[in-house]
């Protein structure tokens, strides 16, 4: 059974930025031809995608969020993580990660981050 788990800080402070880890079990994420993605919820708002990396180490951003967003891997943890700079408010949200290749499945449980002084 596949499962991913998202991990980082809760608190962000406007300006810095914004780490997260995938920590995915059950599956390689350098195997297979699956992509994997960060997604996010803003409070009252629906699902909005950041970004992937493919199993080739292929990265494809969302246009909007392209100028700040790095995904990568860390091969040794069978983890990938993202990286959001330059933080506003805006930026608060429940962060997911999910696997995908057609559809997004599974998904982790999502983590909250919030973006305050």
């Amino acid at each position: 059974q596949v499962q991913l788990q998202e991990s980082g800080p809760g608190l962000v402070t406007p300006s810095q930025t914004l780490s997260l880890i995938c920590t995915v079990s059950g599956d390689s994420i350098t195997t297979n031809r699956y992509y994997w993605n960060w997604i996010r919820q803003p409070p009252g708002k629906g699902l909005e995608w950041i970004g992937y990396i493919a199993t080739s180490g292929r990265t494809y951003y969302s246009p909007s969020l392209k100028s700040r967003t790095s995904i990568s891997w860390d091969t040794s943890k069978n983890s990938f993580t993202l990286q959001l700079s330059s933080v506003t408010p805006e930026d608060t949200a429940v962060y997911y990660c999910a696997r995908s290749l057609g559809q997004f499945d599974p998904w982790g449980q999502g983590t909250q981050v919030t973006v305050s002084s």
